[in-house]
């Protein structure tokens, strides 16, 4: 794992990353432009370089724009330059096609640059005061099938890139004793129960969610051909009063409890306790900060923790490890296996009652 605990770097390396911090949002807007006008796809093409002037001409964009951009390039280390002609670098490269950064660009701007004008506030009130750049409602859950198309569309990019990446690894785990009646808590829009379905035929599904998502999943489920083995169920899942439909074999949670506050948490894993058989298992698959390989990881778990905490909901994060471990031995149960490494970032617990 990442050692966190130093402070090493030269005072002038120090002075520089906090100069980095200060005008960050303006420098990521640059290296989006970058992106967006094909300016970096450009000089991937090219990779012995060229000039400001043929840059321009050839992507129908101002000598100034590109001069701008591809000097604030220079800094980001995105490209570098040579007797005036501008080649990209390999941070470059990433920029312009690396679909994980791709995916990250797009959601930090639509989902959550304009909202984070507002961050103080939700520090101070404990709510995600910038969800409201988006609509008047609680959690962004509440709002998602209401969002704005583009902001629909990077927010479920976002979700399903890391999710997606984990479910091949995990079905063996998940069904190594063949079919299994299985309860999908926050199934969101039906992915994982309809790729179950598929998976094997004697798989039984529940969806339980909101109703705004189990109305997307009814869609999904039907178009899939798999309306025979999934079924949905609203429920609100805050409300800690309503339990959850009793009688599996399997209950699954997929980047779900990283929604909520520690609080909220421990009365989710309470109901599915009462919802399990006695020996069924509990899967919950999560990305914990202090269990990643790569720094690059740590970096995006903990800024993904600030989305929770200004437009998500204002009181939940990505987690770690220690703080769901201490939850599920709170909720009278045990962790009987645990996987690391699956996916892009991912962790799986299997718990069972004690």
């Amino acid at each position: 794992m990442i050692d966190h605990g130093n402070d090493k770097k030269s005072a002038v390396q120090a002075k520089f990353d906090a100069q980095k911090i200060a005008f960050g949002p303006i420098m990521f807007q640059a290296a989006k432009a970058l992106r967006d006008f094909g300016i970096l796809s450009y000089l991937l093409k090219h990779r012995k370089g060229d000039s400001i002037e043929n840059i321009a001409k050839e992507l129908d964009v101002s000598v100034y724009g590109v001069k701008v951009l591809l000097e604030a390039g220079l800094s980001m280390e995105l490209v570098f330059v040579d007797n005036s002609i501008y080649k990209v670098t390999k941070t470059g490269f990433f920029m312009a096609s690396d679909e994980l950064t791709r995916v990250n660009m797009n959601f930090t701007h639509d989902v959550n640059y304009l909202g984070f004008f507002d961050f103080h506030n939700s520090i101070k009130e404990g709510k995600p005061t910038g969800l409201k750049t988006f609509g008047n409602w609680d959690t962004v859950y509440e709002g998602l099938s209401q969002l704005p198309e583009d902001v629909q569309e990077s927010w479920f990019d976002f979700d399903h890139f890391y999710s997606d990446t984990a479910f091949p690894e995990i079905m063996e785990i998940v069904f190594k004793k063949g079919g299994r009646k299985v309860l999908d808590v926050g199934g969101n829009t039906g992915k994982f129960s309809i790729k179950c379905a598929a998976y094997n035929d004697e798989n039984q599904m529940t969806i339980l969610d909101l109703p705004g998502q189990t109305a997307v999943a009814d869609k999904n489920i039907k178009e899939a051909g798999f309306g025979n083995r999934i079924n949905t169920h609203s429920i609100n899942l805050l409300d800690a009063t309503t339990p959850f439909p009793k009688g599996y074999n399997t209950i699954w949670m997929s980047q779900f409890l990283d929604c909520f506050s520690k609080e909220q948490i421990l009365t989710l894993l309470q109901r599915s306790y009462d919802a399990l058989d006695q020996d069924g298992s509990l899967f919950i698959l999560e990305t914990y900060w202090d269990r990643q390989k790569y720094e690059a990881s740590t970096y995006s778990l903990h800024a993904t923790s600030l989305y929770f905490t200004n437009i998500a909901n204002g009181n939940s994060q990505m987690y770690h490890s220690s703080d769901l471990i201490k939850l599920i031995d709170q909720a009278n149960m045990k962790i009987v296996n645990d996987y690391d490494n699956i996916g892009v970032s991912h962790t799986l617990f299997e718990v069972k009652k004690k």
